[in-house]
C-alpha cells in the first residue's frame, strides 16, 4: 500500500489533552486535568493542569491579536474629525463633531419636549466600553492646548464621563474606526437624558436651558458653557 500522508500537507501530532471536570453542574467548581500523549496519540501521565501549561493554553486560545488587526482601522483615508487613535488592546480614540442640530430625548420628569435642538461642537473620547464627552467654544481648528468645556447634557459626571445607565454598548474587537464613532454617537443621542450628576454642567438652570432650545431653531448659547481644567492634550494620555 502506498503512503499518501505526504499529500495531506502539514501534519500536526497530538501532544496534550485536557479534561475539564465539573461538580454538580456548577461552573465555579471546575477542575482541569492535563494528559501527555504517547507516540500512538494515546493520553498518558494524567496530572493537574500546571501554571506553565495553563499559560501555554491561554496563549494558544488568545485570538485578541488577530481580532485587533482591524480595531480602529479606517476604511480609507482618516476622517478629518479624528484627533487621536490608540489601537492597542485597551485602546481608545478621540474625535470631534461640529456645531449641529441633533435629535434629543428627555425623560418625562424633566418636562422638556423631545425634539431637535442646537448643540455646541463636541469632543468625544471612547474606549470599547466607556465614553467621555466635552464641549468646545467654537468650530475653529483645535490644538493640544485647546480648552475643553463641560458638555451641556444630563447623565454626565464632572470629569466628562457619560453614565450609560441600562444602555448596552457592544463594540466588537475588530471594530473599524468609522463604525466605532457611529456606534457611540448613536448610543449617546438615542438614549434618554434623565438627571444631572455632580455639579451643573452649564451656567444657570440646565432644565430651563433645554426647555428654551428644544424644538426651536435657536442657536446654542456658548456663554452658558462651563470651562474645565482640561485641555485637549489631557485626553491623549
Amino acid at each position: 500500500m502506498n503512503d499518501i500522508t505526504q499529500s495531506f500537507g502539514t501534519l500536526y501530532h497530538p501532544v496534550k489533552a485536557f479534561v475539564v471536570y465539573e461538580k454538580d453542574g456548577a461552573e465555579q467548581h471546575r477542575y482541569v486535568e492535563s494528559y501527555d500523549m504517547d507516540d500512538n496519540g494515546c493520553p498518558i501521565n494524567a496530572h493537574p493542569l500546571s501554571v506553565k501549561e495553563a499559560t501555554a493554553l491561554a496563549k494558544a486560545l488568545d485570538t485578541s491579536e488577530e481580532l485587533q488587526r482591524n480595531f480602529l482601522k479606517s476604511e480609507g483615508l482618516l476622517p478629518k474629525n479624528v484627533l487621536y487613535i490608540n489601537p492597542t488592546q485597551g485602546g481608545y480614540m478621540v474625535w470631534q463633531t461640529p456645531r449641529q442640530r441633533a435629535m434629543l430625548y428627555f425623560t418625562d420628569s424633566l418636562k422638556i419636549p423631545n425634539g431637535i435642538a442646537s448643540i455646541p461642537p463636541l469632543v468625544w473620547r471612547a474606549t470599547k466600553d466607556t465614553l467621555w464627552i466635552y464641549a468646545l467654544a467654537d468650530d475653529n481648528e483645535v490644538t493640544a492646548e485647546t480648552p475643553l468645556y463641560r458638555a451641556p447634557f444630563f447623565n454626565l459626571y464632572n470629569d466628562g464621563k457619560v453614565c450609560m445607565g441600562t444602555v448596552k454598548i457592544s463594540i466588537p474587537a475588530d471594530c473599524l474606526l468609522e463604525e466605532f464613532m457611529q456606534q457611540w454617537q448613536r448610543c449617546f443621542f438615542e438614549s434618554y437624558f434623565s438627571h444631572t450628576l455632580g455639579d451643573s454642567p452649564v451656567k444657570g438652570n440646565i432644565i430651563q436651558l433645554w426647555q428654551r432650545l428644544a424644538r426651536t431653531k435657536k442657536q446654542f448659547p456658548v456663554k452658558s458653557l462651563v470651562q474645565t481644567r482640561y485641555t485637549l492634550k489631557n485626553l491623549l494620555k
